[in-house]
């Protein structure tokens, strides 16, 4: 399984390695529970009485990094067994899979639905769908189509994707396709999210389902009431599937309890990494915590701006290091992904040379201020952007290992092996802090020299 974002700062985070939320629902599919499960019989159970459809929408594919299409699978198997007419509103991927390879999953639902009765009813590219950047023309787009049925009328799902990639949209950017008597959301009607990552899918929840959004004018629509299946955010009323389990400690709060100050830093794409999942899914900072988010690039797709914001991150760190206020601190630049998802190479070769030229800078005011530093990834993803066996553009993450970089003025003899987990224990005895209780992961540096 390819690795992500989420889980990724998480793991490294927390310094010990977590049973993620692909797994427990999983497990919940394989041992029966998913059945039992109490929102889920709840939701059901309303859509049923109102004699109305359940609403199945979320990212259709196999990429394992916001959804699986096991999992709608099983849900739709479980509409069934409850009586209950399953509707899937379906999120094309593109960027965890290959770019054009949604017509498979489209057969294996329709395979489904075949046995269980419901429809698909729209066809949305996640681009819409998926917005996590407050860019709410692309979520009213998808919005409308699941509202107030706006979209390009198709003759059935295979056809609409056929239609989009004759209009050269490959499956993230497909624009809405809506299918003959495709049931619309009406107000008050079941509604559930079937993505577990939670951040891409915050936006299109709350427009659809949230008291007093403001990201746009829903006219006289109604709101829906949502279910997801994981949390996507602590302040939201749904009802939720797999309520999240949190990490006994992390880094951030052992710094914070150590009385240092901390600062952590990003743009827009990746700023959710460096605080809500670096610190255990916890959205308020610690005591001596800063934040810097850096605006990201307002463009349609990275590879219009390889650079991204990453000179407004570094000037910002530099400035952070520069200050000797901080104690800790920790920046993500997001070229490597983002332009990475495009794969356009060439975007992708000046991605990596803006990296190279900002973290070169930033390494030198941490050498110069006398900071140890750990330079890593959480997952590949520009390393392979074109398929070596097709030689067509590779826009998902890499199963790579990620490499991990140590300087400090003391030399040190280093673990031969290792992942993500070990680095807060690594920086905490960097520190000269101890590993606290709950913190399973053990330091790559053995011994010094």
């Amino acid at each position: 399984q390819m690795g992500n974002s989420e889980v990724g700062h998480m793991t490294i985070g927390c310094g010990s390695i977590l049973k993620q939320d692909l797994v427990r629902i999983d497990d919940a599919v394989e041992d029966g529970s998913l059945a039992q499960n109490p929102a889920l019989l709840a939701t059901l159970e309303k859509a049923r009485g109102a004699g109305r459809p359940l609403h199945l929408i979320g990212l259709l594919s196999d990429g394992g990094v916001h959804s699986h299409i096991n999992h709608l699978i099983a849900l739709l198997s479980l509409c069934h067994a409850r009586g209950v007419t399953p509707v899937v509103h379906a999120i094309t991927d593109g960027r965890d899979t290959g770019p054009r390879v949604a017509a498979q999953y489209i057969r294996r639902i329709q395979d489904v639905l075949q046995e269980t009765g419901g429809q698909i009813a729209s066809i949305t590219g996640r681009f819409y769908a998926m917005d996590r950047d407050q860019r709410w023309d692309r979520v009213r787009t998808a919005w409308d189509a699941y509202v107030n049925g706006v979209g390009t009328a198709a003759r059935d799902p295979l056809a609409a994707i056929e239609d989009a990639y004759a209009g050269d949209q490959g499956d993230e950017f497909i624009t809405p396709r809506l299918m003959p008597d495709a049931e619309r959301m009406l107000a008050g009607d079941q509604v559930l999210f079937f993505n577990f990552r939670n951040d891409r899918p915050r936006e299109l929840s709350e427009a659809l389902a949230l008291e007093g959004f403001e990201g746009f004018g829903r006219g006289d629509a109604g709101l829906v009431e949502l279910t997801t299946l994981t949390e996507y955010d602590a302040k939201y009323p749904f009802a939720i599937l797999f309520p999240p389990e949190r990490p006994s400690t992390n880094l951030a709060r052992t710094v914070s309890e150590a009385g240092l100050k901390q600062f952590h830093c990003a743009e827009t794409e990746k700023y959710a990494h460096v605080t809500f999942f670096f610190n255990s899914g916890r959205e308020q900072p610690y005591a001596g915590e800063a934040r810097q988010v850096i605006p990201s690039p307002r463009v349609e797709t990275y590879d219009l701006k390889p650079e991204m914001s990453a000179p407004e991150v570094a000037d910002s760190v530099i400035d952070a290091l520069n200050s000797n206020r901080y104690g800790f601190v920790v920046v993500n630049f997001a070229n490597g992904d983002m332009v990475g998802h495009t794969a356009v190479p060439d975007a992708v070769v000046r991605a990596v040379e803006a990296l190279d030229r900002e973290v070169g800078r930033v390494l030198d005011a941490a050498v110069a201020n006398e900071y140890s530093v750990l330079l890593t990834a959480d997952h590949g993803n520009c390393d392979e952007y074109m398929d070596p066996l097709t030689g067509e553009p590779n826009p998902q993450h890499t199963v790579y290992p990620v490499p991990c970089l140590i300087i400090d003025q003391q030399q040190w003899r280093l673990s031969t092996g290792g992942g993500l987990s070990n680095i807060a224990p690594t920086l905490l005895q960097l520190m000269g802090l101890p590993r606290p209780e709950g913190m399973s992961g053990s330091s790559l540096l053995l011994e010094a020299l």
